[in-house]
Protein backbone atom coordinates (compact mmCIF):
# COMPACT_ATOMS: atom_id res chain seq x y z
CA UNK A 1 0.00 0.00 0.00
CA UNK A 2 2.88 1.95 0.65
CA UNK A 3 4.55 1.47 -2.33
CA UNK A 4 1.14 2.42 -4.49
CA UNK A 5 1.33 5.89 -2.77
CA UNK A 6 4.75 6.41 -3.19
CA UNK A 7 4.78 5.57 -6.96
CA UNK A 8 1.25 7.60 -7.46
CA UNK A 9 3.49 11.07 -6.38
CA UNK A 10 6.33 9.82 -8.44
CA UNK A 11 3.96 9.79 -11.35
CA UNK A 12 2.61 13.28 -10.02
CA UNK A 13 6.01 14.73 -9.53
CA UNK A 14 7.20 13.40 -12.87
CA UNK A 15 4.22 15.08 -14.92
CA UNK A 16 4.43 18.02 -13.18
CA UNK A 17 7.88 18.34 -14.42
CA UNK A 18 7.16 17.71 -17.93
CA UNK A 19 4.20 19.99 -17.63
CA UNK A 20 6.76 22.45 -16.42
CA UNK A 21 8.93 22.03 -19.22
CA UNK A 22 6.81 22.14 -21.55
CA UNK A 23 5.13 25.34 -20.53
CA UNK A 24 8.15 27.47 -19.33
CA UNK A 25 10.72 28.28 -22.46
CA UNK A 26 13.50 30.78 -22.11
CA UNK A 27 15.05 32.01 -25.32
CA UNK A 28 18.43 33.33 -25.50
CA UNK A 29 19.26 36.86 -26.87
CA UNK A 30 19.07 37.24 -30.43
CA UNK A 31 17.37 34.29 -31.14
CA UNK A 32 13.38 33.76 -31.22
CA UNK A 33 10.92 30.36 -31.49
CA UNK A 34 8.21 30.07 -33.95
CA UNK A 35 5.26 29.01 -31.54
CA UNK A 36 2.56 26.78 -33.14
CA UNK A 37 -0.70 25.58 -31.73
CA UNK A 38 -2.24 22.69 -33.21
CA UNK A 39 0.22 22.25 -35.64
CA UNK A 40 -0.54 26.09 -37.00
CA UNK A 41 1.60 29.24 -36.61
CA UNK A 42 0.62 31.26 -33.10
CA UNK A 43 3.23 33.84 -32.70
CA UNK A 44 6.95 34.42 -32.34
CA UNK A 45 8.49 33.76 -28.81
CA UNK A 46 11.15 36.54 -28.05
CA UNK A 47 14.34 36.40 -25.92
CA UNK A 48 12.82 36.28 -22.12
CA UNK A 49 10.57 33.68 -20.80
CA UNK A 50 7.78 32.52 -22.03
CA UNK A 51 4.83 30.02 -21.15
CA UNK A 52 3.41 27.74 -23.61
CA UNK A 53 0.06 26.18 -23.24
CA UNK A 54 1.22 22.33 -22.66
CA UNK A 55 -0.08 20.08 -25.17
CA UNK A 56 -1.16 22.53 -27.33
CA UNK A 57 1.79 24.80 -28.33
CA UNK A 58 4.75 23.68 -29.57
CA UNK A 59 7.70 25.33 -31.07
CA UNK A 60 8.78 25.10 -34.74
CA UNK A 61 11.79 23.13 -35.63
CA UNK A 62 14.00 23.57 -39.02
CA UNK A 63 15.69 21.39 -41.12
CA UNK A 64 18.32 23.00 -43.12
CA UNK A 65 21.70 22.09 -44.67
CA UNK A 66 24.62 22.47 -41.98
CA UNK A 67 22.22 22.97 -39.21
CA UNK A 68 21.41 20.30 -36.53
CA UNK A 69 18.13 18.45 -38.00
CA UNK A 70 15.34 19.93 -35.50
CA UNK A 71 16.78 23.14 -34.11
CA UNK A 72 14.12 25.03 -32.77
CA UNK A 73 15.57 28.74 -31.97
CA UNK A 74 16.63 30.79 -35.09
CA UNK A 75 19.19 32.76 -34.71
CA UNK A 76 18.92 36.56 -35.89
CA UNK A 77 23.11 37.49 -35.70
CA UNK A 78 24.71 37.75 -39.02
CA UNK A 79 25.83 34.76 -40.28
CA UNK A 80 28.41 33.46 -43.48
CA UNK A 81 28.77 30.77 -45.48
CA UNK A 82 32.09 29.60 -46.68
CA UNK A 83 31.55 28.05 -50.13
CA UNK A 84 34.25 25.64 -51.56
CA UNK A 85 35.72 26.23 -54.74
CA UNK A 86 33.40 25.69 -57.68
CA UNK A 87 34.22 25.17 -61.63
CA UNK A 88 33.17 28.66 -63.65
CA UNK A 89 33.72 29.30 -67.42
CA UNK A 90 34.56 32.42 -68.17
CA UNK A 91 33.73 34.16 -71.62
CA UNK A 92 36.79 33.17 -72.96
CA UNK A 93 36.28 29.54 -72.16
CA UNK A 94 38.73 29.08 -69.19
CA UNK A 95 37.53 27.02 -66.59
CA UNK A 96 38.69 28.53 -63.14
CA UNK A 97 37.76 27.68 -59.91
CA UNK A 98 36.13 30.08 -57.21
CA UNK A 99 35.69 30.10 -53.24
CA UNK A 100 33.58 32.93 -51.98
CA UNK A 101 31.89 33.84 -48.51
CA UNK A 102 28.52 34.73 -48.22
CA UNK A 103 27.13 37.00 -45.14
CA UNK A 104 23.60 36.77 -44.45
CA UNK A 105 21.13 38.25 -41.89
CA UNK A 106 17.53 37.11 -40.77
CA UNK A 107 15.53 39.84 -40.74
CA UNK A 108 12.06 38.20 -40.90
CA UNK A 109 11.94 34.37 -39.19
CA UNK A 110 9.06 34.07 -40.12
CA UNK A 111 9.39 34.48 -43.52
CA UNK A 112 12.70 32.44 -43.33
CA UNK A 113 11.01 29.31 -42.29
CA UNK A 114 7.83 29.10 -44.07
CA UNK A 115 8.32 30.48 -47.22
CA UNK A 116 11.15 28.32 -47.98
CA UNK A 117 11.73 24.67 -46.93
CA UNK A 118 16.04 24.74 -47.04
CA UNK A 119 17.25 28.24 -45.95
CA UNK A 120 20.88 27.82 -45.86
CA UNK A 121 21.08 25.29 -49.31
CA UNK A 122 18.58 27.85 -51.75
CA UNK A 123 21.45 30.35 -50.48
CA UNK A 124 24.34 28.21 -51.59
CA UNK A 125 22.91 27.67 -54.87
CA UNK A 126 21.78 31.36 -55.49
CA UNK A 127 25.84 32.10 -54.91
CA UNK A 128 26.82 29.49 -57.45
CA UNK A 129 24.48 29.65 -60.28
CA UNK A 130 24.93 34.27 -59.72
CA UNK A 131 28.50 33.54 -59.64
CA UNK A 132 28.51 31.78 -62.66
CA UNK A 133 26.68 34.17 -64.40
CA UNK A 134 28.31 36.83 -63.37
CA UNK A 135 31.93 35.27 -64.38
CA UNK A 136 30.53 33.68 -67.40
CA UNK A 137 30.36 37.72 -68.93
CA UNK A 138 34.04 38.60 -68.37
CA UNK A 139 37.78 37.22 -69.80
CA UNK A 140 39.97 35.41 -67.01
CA UNK A 141 41.61 38.73 -66.93
CA UNK A 142 38.83 41.13 -66.07
CA UNK A 143 37.70 38.33 -63.51
CA UNK A 144 41.05 38.36 -62.05
CA UNK A 145 41.26 42.51 -61.86
CA UNK A 146 37.67 43.28 -61.20
CA UNK A 147 36.76 41.07 -57.70
CA UNK A 148 35.26 44.24 -56.12
CA UNK A 149 32.79 44.48 -59.31
CA UNK A 150 31.82 40.74 -59.11
CA UNK A 151 31.11 40.85 -55.15
CA UNK A 152 29.19 43.62 -55.88
CA UNK A 153 27.01 42.15 -58.62
CA UNK A 154 26.62 39.13 -56.69
CA UNK A 155 25.37 40.95 -53.35
CA UNK A 156 22.64 42.55 -55.56
CA UNK A 157 21.78 39.56 -57.00
CA UNK A 158 21.49 37.43 -53.83
CA UNK A 159 19.92 40.34 -51.99
CA UNK A 160 17.18 40.39 -54.52
CA UNK A 161 16.40 37.11 -54.41
CA UNK A 162 16.51 36.52 -50.66
CA UNK A 163 14.20 39.23 -49.75
CA UNK A 164 11.34 37.08 -50.14
CA UNK A 165 12.56 34.91 -47.69
CA UNK A 166 13.60 37.29 -45.16
CA UNK A 167 16.89 37.10 -45.38
CA UNK A 168 19.46 40.26 -45.82
CA UNK A 169 22.64 39.39 -47.65
CA UNK A 170 24.99 42.13 -46.46
CA UNK A 171 28.30 41.14 -48.05
CA UNK A 172 29.70 39.10 -50.62
CA UNK A 173 33.47 38.23 -51.33
CA UNK A 174 35.41 36.11 -53.70
CA UNK A 175 38.23 34.79 -51.90
CA UNK A 176 40.34 32.95 -54.70
CA UNK A 177 40.22 32.76 -58.27
CA UNK A 178 42.14 29.83 -59.62
CA UNK A 179 43.07 29.54 -63.32
CA UNK A 180 44.15 26.19 -64.55
CA UNK A 181 48.45 25.33 -64.01
CA UNK A 182 48.70 25.86 -67.67
CA UNK A 183 46.82 29.38 -68.02
CA UNK A 184 48.71 30.49 -64.65
CA UNK A 185 52.21 29.37 -66.46
CA UNK A 186 50.89 31.25 -69.71
CA UNK A 187 50.25 34.66 -67.49
CA UNK A 188 53.38 34.41 -65.56
CA UNK A 189 55.57 34.46 -68.92
CA UNK A 190 53.14 37.25 -69.96
CA UNK A 191 53.29 39.12 -67.26
CA UNK A 192 57.49 38.30 -67.44
CA UNK A 193 57.19 39.77 -71.08
CA UNK A 194 55.18 42.71 -69.80
CA UNK A 195 57.48 43.87 -66.92
CA UNK A 196 60.97 43.54 -69.35
CA UNK A 197 58.61 45.95 -71.54
CA UNK A 198 58.06 48.70 -68.87
CA UNK A 199 61.59 48.37 -68.05
CA UNK A 200 62.73 49.04 -71.08
CA UNK A 201 60.43 52.08 -71.78
CA UNK A 202 61.26 53.55 -68.12
CA UNK A 203 65.33 53.18 -69.22
CA UNK A 204 64.06 55.10 -72.82
CA UNK A 205 62.13 57.15 -71.01
CA UNK A 206 65.33 58.34 -68.76
CA UNK A 207 67.41 58.46 -71.61
CA UNK A 208 65.50 61.04 -73.09
CA UNK A 209 64.77 63.00 -70.05
CA UNK A 210 68.72 62.77 -69.77
CA UNK A 211 69.25 64.23 -73.35
CA UNK A 212 66.62 67.05 -72.99
CA UNK A 213 68.12 67.97 -69.61
CA UNK A 214 71.80 67.80 -71.35
CA UNK A 215 70.92 69.71 -74.29
CA UNK A 216 69.31 72.20 -72.08
CA UNK A 217 72.28 73.01 -70.09
CA UNK A 218 74.56 73.24 -73.17
CA UNK A 219 72.17 75.98 -74.18
CA UNK A 220 72.07 77.33 -71.26
CA UNK A 221 75.85 77.81 -71.18
CA UNK A 222 75.96 78.82 -74.76
CA UNK A 223 73.53 81.38 -74.16
CA UNK A 224 75.37 82.82 -71.15
CA UNK A 225 78.77 82.23 -72.75
CA UNK A 226 77.23 84.94 -76.15
CA UNK A 227 75.70 87.08 -73.25
CA UNK A 228 79.58 87.55 -72.32
CA UNK A 229 80.81 88.00 -75.29
CA UNK A 230 78.70 90.03 -76.18
CA UNK A 231 79.24 92.35 -73.25
CA UNK A 232 82.98 91.98 -73.51
CA UNK A 233 82.38 92.98 -76.87
CA UNK A 234 80.19 96.20 -75.81
CA UNK A 235 82.69 97.43 -73.25
CA UNK A 236 85.61 96.88 -75.75
CA UNK A 237 83.68 99.38 -78.22
CA UNK A 238 82.83 101.68 -74.95
CA UNK A 239 86.31 101.83 -74.19
CA UNK A 240 87.51 102.36 -77.82
CA UNK A 241 84.83 104.99 -78.42
CA UNK A 242 86.18 106.62 -74.93
CA UNK A 243 89.85 106.86 -75.72
CA UNK A 244 89.13 107.98 -79.44
CA UNK A 245 87.46 110.82 -77.52
CA UNK A 246 90.00 111.51 -75.50
CA UNK A 247 92.48 111.79 -78.41
CA UNK A 248 89.68 113.63 -80.05
CA UNK A 249 89.83 116.01 -77.25
CA UNK A 250 93.28 116.49 -76.77
CA UNK A 251 93.80 117.43 -80.10
CA UNK A 252 91.29 119.81 -80.11
CA UNK A 253 93.21 121.52 -77.68
CA UNK A 254 96.61 121.22 -78.89
CA UNK A 255 95.23 123.09 -82.25
CA UNK A 256 93.52 125.63 -80.31
CA UNK A 257 96.90 126.64 -78.47
CA UNK A 258 98.24 126.66 -81.77
CA UNK A 259 95.56 128.84 -83.11
CA UNK A 260 96.37 131.11 -80.40
CA UNK A 261 100.24 131.45 -81.36
CA UNK A 262 99.28 131.76 -84.66
CA UNK A 263 96.51 134.77 -83.91
CA UNK A 264 99.50 136.50 -82.00
CA UNK A 265 102.10 136.58 -84.51
CA UNK A 266 100.44 135.26 -87.86
CA UNK A 267 98.24 136.05 -90.44
CA UNK A 268 94.48 136.40 -89.26
CA UNK A 269 92.49 134.38 -91.77
CA UNK A 270 94.37 131.68 -91.25
CA UNK A 271 93.66 132.02 -87.63
CA UNK A 272 89.63 131.89 -88.41
CA UNK A 273 90.11 128.58 -90.42
CA UNK A 274 92.06 127.11 -88.19
CA UNK A 275 89.08 128.28 -85.00
CA UNK A 276 86.28 127.04 -87.64
CA UNK A 277 88.58 123.47 -87.80
CA UNK A 278 88.93 123.63 -84.03
CA UNK A 279 85.04 124.26 -82.96
CA UNK A 280 84.30 120.69 -85.66
CA UNK A 281 87.00 118.67 -83.55
CA UNK A 282 84.66 119.69 -80.36
CA UNK A 283 81.62 118.90 -82.37
CA UNK A 284 82.97 115.51 -83.46
CA UNK A 285 84.67 115.42 -79.56
CA UNK A 286 81.02 116.01 -77.89
CA UNK A 287 78.46 114.13 -80.62
CA UNK A 288 77.94 110.48 -80.99
CA UNK A 289 77.67 109.44 -84.29
CA UNK A 290 80.34 110.12 -86.61
CA UNK A 291 80.59 113.11 -88.57
CA UNK A 292 82.81 114.03 -91.91
CA UNK A 293 83.61 117.46 -92.16
CA UNK A 294 84.72 118.82 -95.58
CA UNK A 295 87.55 121.76 -95.34
CA UNK A 296 89.40 123.70 -98.19
CA UNK A 297 92.34 122.69 -99.30
CA UNK A 298 94.13 125.50 -98.36
CA UNK A 299 93.18 123.98 -94.95
CA UNK A 300 95.18 120.93 -95.56
CA UNK A 301 98.30 122.83 -96.31
CA UNK A 302 97.73 125.69 -93.53
CA UNK A 303 97.53 122.59 -91.09
CA UNK A 304 100.71 121.42 -92.48
CA UNK A 305 102.34 124.17 -91.88
CA UNK A 306 101.34 124.82 -88.20
CA UNK A 307 104.00 122.56 -87.10
CA UNK A 308 107.02 124.42 -88.62
CA UNK A 309 105.52 128.17 -87.13
CA UNK A 310 105.04 126.43 -84.05
CA UNK A 311 108.98 125.38 -84.20
CA UNK A 312 109.96 128.64 -85.28
CA UNK A 313 108.10 130.30 -83.16
CA UNK A 314 109.48 128.15 -80.43
CA UNK A 315 113.01 128.89 -81.91
CA UNK A 316 112.35 133.04 -82.11
CA UNK A 317 111.30 132.83 -78.48
CA UNK A 318 114.91 130.54 -77.60
CA UNK A 319 116.68 132.88 -78.84
CA UNK A 320 115.51 135.81 -77.44
CA UNK A 321 115.48 134.55 -74.18
CA UNK A 322 119.85 133.82 -75.01
CA UNK A 323 120.17 137.04 -76.45
CA UNK A 324 118.42 138.50 -72.89
CA UNK A 325 120.69 136.82 -71.01
CA UNK A 326 123.80 137.17 -72.48
CA UNK A 327 123.46 140.75 -74.23
CA UNK A 328 126.68 140.82 -76.97
CA UNK A 329 128.73 144.14 -76.86
CA UNK A 330 128.23 146.72 -79.27
CA UNK A 331 130.28 146.79 -82.18
CA UNK A 332 132.66 149.46 -83.08
CA UNK A 333 131.53 152.31 -85.28
CA UNK A 334 133.54 152.74 -88.47
CA UNK A 335 134.24 155.95 -89.93
CA UNK A 336 133.89 156.56 -93.42
CA UNK A 337 137.19 157.19 -95.14
CA UNK A 338 138.13 161.10 -95.55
Amino acid sequence: MEFGILFFFLFIGIAALVVAVKTIRIVPQSTVLLIERLGRFNRVAASGLNVLIPFLDKSRGVYWSSVRPGLTSIDLREQFLDLPPQPVITRDNVTIHVDSVVYWQITDPIKAVYEVNDLVGGLVQLTITGMRAVMGEMDLDHTLSSRDQINGKLRVILDEATDKWGVKVTRVDVKNITPPEDVRLTMEKQMTAERNRRALVLQAEGDKQAAITRAEGEKQAAVTRAEGEKQSAILQAEGAAQARLRNAEAESEAISQVARVILDHGNPAQYLITQRYIESLKEMSRGQNSKVIFMPVETSAMLSSIGAIKEMLSDTSERRGRDDENPSPPRPRQLPNG
